[in-house]
């Protein structure tokens, strides 16, 4: 069996994905994403939820689960079977994250699409009269003088 791809042919399409304006932009986009969830996962962690487990009496969510079966312990007390735990805080704790993420990013998108809406009302300057109008113009006033 021939091979029909070379090295170089190989590295001529790999430029070419890459330097596609769109797979550029979709990186800049999961960068920028990562970071930002960075971002709000802080806001949640460390402004909205200490508020909400002190209401709570200082409970913290991400911490409640069910124990289905609890662990099993030999007669010296080594565990030799782990409990079985359902941890809903976790699950109760990134769908809160999700939400608020959520919520950033709408009023995030909302801000900026009524800036552009503003620039779009805005009704651009009359541009400038060309040589050829101008020179129109002053023919017209001197015609109208006469």
């Amino acid at each position: 069996m021939v091979c029909l791809l070379t090295p170089m042919s190989l590295a001529k399409e790999f430029k070419e994905f890459i330097s596609r304006g769109n797979v550029v932009d979709l990186a800049v986009g999961v960068i920028i994403g990562g970071a930002f969830g960075a971002i709000v996962g802080s806001l949640v962690k460390d402004v909205v939820m200490p508020p909400i487990s002190y209401v709570m009496s200082g409970v913290d969510v991400s911490s409640w689960k069910y124990t289905i079966a609890p662990a099993v312990m030999d007669a010296t007390g080594k565990v030799t079977k782990p409990s079985v735990d359902l941890s809903y805080g976790n699950f109760l704790q990134a769908t809160l994250n999700f939400l608020i993420i959520a919520a950033v990013i709408f009023l995030v998108v909302k801000g900026i699409n009524s800036l552009k809406r503003k620039e779009a009302e805005t009704p651009a300057a009359p541009a400038a009269p060309t040589t050829d109008q101008q020179l129109l113009m002053e023919i017209r006033d001197l015609l109208a003088k006469k």
